[in-house]
């Protein structure tokens, strides 16, 4: 079919998102035979987090490894699902490293969020156990919608919309709608968006996260230009035109850096600055 044959050319090109799938129905299979057919919690007990401080404290790495642990088969379906589509929009425009940046700490953040939460009201979260990857990838969806809002989409392959309006039904739908289900997972989620939607604002202001290199001020990048012996003292309409392309690349590196740049702009800008 030639959706799963798409669906199988985008995994072979994308490997961050490949593995990251593979490793999320990888552990869903296996937790699901620890428990249905040896009757046993141990593994998951392992991998989900313990929103009771006094248990986390002692398993502290569930804080990574719950957003890859799914008990039902719904909940890793329709995760997977959003994940893969989502992250076709977001990989047009970055890196898979910064893919998998936004991925673990939008997860990290409505962990965190929640664990905040049972510290104040322990008791309602004494026995409560969070697992699945809903934060982490509602965290994909909120940076794009904020890095490319108004990016044309069709919803379910039908129905074309602005990519703001796809990512607000997806929150709705995943969040509001049934909060008293799953409340604790739920809340999670907000975490999840909030990192998401502060790494899109972040990233449009020329500073991306997931490089520590933000922090400190970007330097335009010198290029030298060797203007042939034979050439005259004027500047020709051609190589003006090139300086032009240049500088506007360089202007473009300045705001978002050079690893976002596309691989057209980034050939293109070794090209000339290897003119002569």
């Amino acid at each position: 079919m030639p959706l799963l044959q798409n669906v199988k050319n985008e995994l072979k090109r994308h490997s961050t998102l490949t593995i990251l799938i593979a490793v999320n129905i990888v552990v869903f299979f296996i937790l699901n035979v620890s428990i249905g057919i040896f009757n046993t919690h141990a593994l998951a007990d392992q991998l989900v987090l313990p929103l009771n401080l006094h248990t986390f404290i002692l398993k502290p790495w569930t804080l990574f490894t719950y957003m890859f642990a799914h008990e039902g088969l719904g909940h890793v379906f329709y995760n997977m699902l959003l994940l893969y589509f989502s992250a076709q929009l977001f990989l047009r425009f970055l890196s898979e490293r910064t893919f998998l940046f936004v991925y673990i700490m939008s997860g990290i953040t409505g962990a965190l969020l929640l664990l905040v939460l049972s510290a104040f009201f322990p008791s309602t979260f004494a026995f409560a156990q969070l697992s699945g990857a809903s934060a982490a990838m509602l965290g994909i969806v909120a940076s794009m919608c904020i890095y490319r809002p108004n990016m044309p989409v069709l919803f379910f392959g039908i129905v074309e919309m602005k990519y703001k309006y796809m990512a607000l039904i997806i929150f709705v739908s995943y969040t509001i709608i049934d909060f008293n289900i799953n409340t604790g997972g739920k809340i999670s989620h907000f975490g999840g968006v909030f990192f998401g939607l502060l790494f899109g604002y972040l990233l449009k202001q020329g500073k991306d996260l997931s490089s520590l290199s933000f922090l400190k001020p970007r330097k335009k990048p010198v290029l030298r230009v060797v203007q042939n012996n034979s050439a005259t003292a004027g500047t020709t309409p051609a190589s003006a035109s090139q300086q032009h392309t240049i500088d506007s690349l360089l202007d473009k590196i300045s705001k978002i850096g050079y690893d976002n740049l596309s691989k057209a702009e980034k050939e293109l800008l070794f090209k000339l600055s290897q003119k002569k």
